[in-house]
């Protein structure tokens, strides 16, 4: 089915549904397997925990829920099939029309307003008055349906819901399946492994250092990574920038890694199309050698480093990203399992080179690693 939004029509939210507050806060909660505890989540369908079903507190299924506060996960929205017990954080909405398919397809047009919101911009303020484009329905003569009641719109348009429900049941997809197992993946033994910088692997710089709020999204192009650790660091797609002279700046290219310096400190991604990045978010560029499935080795070093060993007002990963900061890898070895030695000490003041090659077979060797 075509997907033709120049014709889309807006509606308001306070309109389009009945909206009802969430009630609970997770004191309130008693042990259970009963029920689900929803709020400011925009994972696992904004679940938080199991918990037991309390009547007073419970709210109906079959309906979107907005995400209205939470830091990170203000402006989501996901639609929820079954009874819950919802968060003060958010609102759901209810409409006699929707349905689990109808239901996706307005949460996911929901989710594209959320640049506009944020901790400081609550979205449970300007809810109501929140606009989102929909499909509308059409008479046989192809004229508009116009509701005299102005029921869903001040202009009388009414919601497709038929159309929005056979859209997504025409979405097709195959199960992604793996050839690798358990059995197939390499043994990570550790013991022989040396100690590198990470300066000396590759080269760092302190990214872009822009402000998502202030960017421009009228031909949005371009990834814009953040210090999230959602969606591989990326806050959404941006236009692209221009200097003081008018000058597109360049964007990093596919194929960088990007290292959270704040927030979720520590968040280190392979980026695959071309960024630009916020403040404290570093660059990590490698050699050509250095294949996509080995910098995911590398990325899985650097998180696994950090989790402890550095943390936001305290012991800064900044401060140290440039300097100090490393951790053991595979190195080459000959074929009677000797280090080789680079006399040019291009990786390590010892010589040692790090096996790009075993860290992509191990990668790869992993369960749907044969994807990549």
């Amino acid at each position: 089915m075509n997907l033709d939004v120049e014709n889309w029509k807006a509606f308001t939210i306070g309109k389009l549904f009945k909206l009802e507050n969430g009630k609970a806060n997770q004191g309130m909660l008693e042990d259970g397997n009963e029920c689900f505890y929803v709020g400011a989540k925009k994972d696992d369908n904004g679940v938080m925990v199991h918990c037991a079903k309390d009547e007073a507190l419970l709210q109906k299924g079959n309906c979107i829920i907005f995400i209205c506060n939470g830091q990170g996960s203000v402006g989501y929205a996901n639609y929820m099939d079954v009874d819950f017990i919802g968060t003060t954080d958010i609102v759901a909405g209810y409409n006699e029309n929707l349905n689990e398919y109808n239901g996706l397809f307005i949460a996911t047009v929901l989710c594209q307003e959320r640049p506009k919101y944020s901790f400081g911009r609550k979205w449970k303020t300007h809810l109501r008055n929140t606009e989102i484009k929909l499909p509308i329905k059409y008479n046989p003569d192809g004229t508009h349906y116009f509701d005299a009641s102005k029921k869903y719109s001040e202009t009388g348009y009414v919601p497709d819901w038929e159309w929005m429900e056979n859209y997504i049941k025409t979405l097709h997809h195959k199960p992604l399946t793996t050839k690798n197992t358990t059995k197939t993946i390499m043994n990570l033994s550790s013991d022989s492994w040396e100690y590198f910088l990470l300066k000396d692997i590759c080269s760092i710089t302190m990214g872009n250092k822009m402000d998502y709020s202030a960017m421009s999204m009228d031909d949005p192009s371009v990834n814009f990574v953040g210090r999230s650790a959602d969606n591989n660091g990326v806050a959404g797609k941006v236009d692209f920038v221009a200097d003081d002279n008018g000058n597109i700046i360049d964007p990093y290219k596919a194929g960088c890694i990007t290292v959270a310096l704040g927030g979720s400190l520590g968040s280190s991604y392979l980026q695959v199309e071309d960024f630009y990045t916020s403040q404290n978010v570093s660059v990590l560029e490698f050699e050509k050698a250095v294949s996509d499935p080995a910098k995911i080795f590398i990325t899985t070093c650097i998180m696994n480093e950090s989790k402890y060993k550095y943390f936001p007002f305290g012991r800064e990963l900044n401060t140290h990203i440039r300097t100090d900061f490393g951790f053991t890898l595979p190195i080459q070895r000959n074929a009677n399992g000797n280090p080789i030695i680079d006399d040019t000490h291009k990786y390590s003041e010892d010589g040692y080179i790090p096996d790009w090659e075993w860290m992509e077979n191990y990668i790869k060797s992993l369960p749907y690693g044969d994807r990549l």
